[in-house]
This record gives structure tokens, sequence and C-alpha cells, in this order.
């Protein structure tokens, strides 16, 4: 079974509003999924606390997502794309 990733519509909308594929996105999902299974790969993730407790980070650039794993039914929604110094505002 492969994995499933959702966008939210303000994910959506940021991805058209800055032309950033949503392809790349995906694809540092997939480094993140690789990193959760013990692989060695090179991606800054990390879990997050407090209001976004549950979710996890992923740096790349200036660019940063929020996204849930959902392991048992494989799914990952993507919650908020944004730039770095809005984020984590919610």
């Amino acid at each position: 079974m492969t994995w499933r990733v959702d966008f939210s519509d303000q994910t959506d909308k940021f991805l058209r509003k800055n032309n950033v594929s949503s392809d790349s996105i995906s694809e540092l999902i997939v480094k993140v999924l690789r990193k959760l299974q013990g692989e060695n790969m090179n991606v800054a993730m990390g879990k997050l606390k407090g209001a976004w407790a549950g979710f996890y980070k992923i740096r790349s650039g200036r660019l940063r997502i929020i996204a849930a794993f959902n392991f048992d039914h494989k799914k990952v929604r993507v919650e908020v794309i944004d730039w770095r110094g809005s984020v984590y505002k919610k």
C-alpha cells in the first residue's frame, strides 16, 4: 500500500500563489517517511509541541511545512506551508 498525501486548502493556495510544485513537497514527504522508518536521510524535520502537538515540521530553506502522519492508514495531511516567519502562527 502506498502513502496518500492530502493538502489543505491553505497549502493549495500557497503553492499556486508562490509557484511551488506539489511534487517538490511530496518528495520532501517521502524523505521524511524514509527517515521515520530508520533510513539515514538528510532532511530537517522534528516533532512539534504545544498547539501543534502531533504534527511534524519539515524545513527546506526558508520554506516550512507542517504535516500530520497517520501510520495506521498510511496518510499524510499537509496542514500548512509558509515561509519561516509566519508558519507556526495558528
